[in-house]
């Protein structure tokens, strides 16, 4: 019952734009990256790392879609795999506050839940907006469900938390730090990423990221942490 209703705000968030109504200039945004390292000789290591993330903003509108992937791998094991993806539309109430509506689903091979759908609503401001610092904060209410590596299943509801932090300290770079968490009955996740970016030509940069994720609860044998360092190329378009 919480889910469906859930969902049913996301759709009416969702569906409230109208494309044909786009501001002047190109509503559309997005960007890619990719990162990849191998070593070889008394052990061999390949790891990789990719994002894409594409937005859609129209008048008091703005719909995001987002997508991760990571791995690694020692001597052929695999050691680390994970993925996600997300869905967001916000809709501005007021010149700094604005309503969002956002679905995420996550599989991590190796954090022991296995794969993790969320949904959620809430209110959101941007604290600080000017040219060179952007600062956001954001808190919601929603449901989720997890699937963990033993083959059972749990549902709960949920708190989340959102701060997103931007730098511009040049023309051509800047330092962003993002975290989210969510806060369920069994388990709260919690994710930080914070990157510095640094335009090379054009719309090409290097990032350098660092990313934690952290569960609360976890099976037996399994560490409650992830770190990932990666430097990748991003392209935006």
């Amino acid at each position: 019952m919480y889910r469906n209703g859930i969902l049913a705000v996301i759709f009416c968030l969702s569906s409230g734009v109208t494309f044909a109504q786009a501001a002047a200039g190109d509503p559309w945004a997005g960007k890619a990256s990719l990162g990849y390292l191998s070593t070889s000789g008394n052990t061999d290591t390949t790891s990789y790392n990719t994002k894409f993330e594409i937005s859609y903003a129209s008048n008091k509108w703005k719909h995001t879609f987002n997508a991760a992937a990571n791995g690694a791998l020692e001597s052929d094991t695999t050691t680390a795999e994970a993925y996600q993806a997300g869905w967001k539309s916000a809709y501005d109430i007021a010149e700094h506050s604005y309503l969002f509506g956002q679905v995420k689903w996550r599989k991590d091979r190796f954090a022991g839940v296995q794969e993790q759908l969320s949904e959620a609503v809430g209110y959101g401001r941007r604290i600080i907006d000017t040219p060179v610092h952007l600062l956001s904060a954001e808190i919601g209410a929603g449901y989720t469900t997890f699937d963990f590596a033993d083959m059972t299943s749990e549902s709960s509801v949920i708190l989340t938390l959102g701060i997103d932090y931007k730098w511009t300290f040049s023309e051509t770079s800047n330092f962003e730090q993002n975290i989210d968490v969510e806060s369920a009955s069994e388990n709260t996740y919690i994710e930080s990423v914070s990157a510095v970016r640094a335009r090379l030509l054009g719309d090409l940069a290097i990032v350098l990221s660092y990313t934690v994720k952290h569960n609360t609860d976890v099976p037996v044998g399994r560490e409650k942490t992830d770190k990932l360092s990666a430097l990748s190329l991003e392209y935006a378009f």
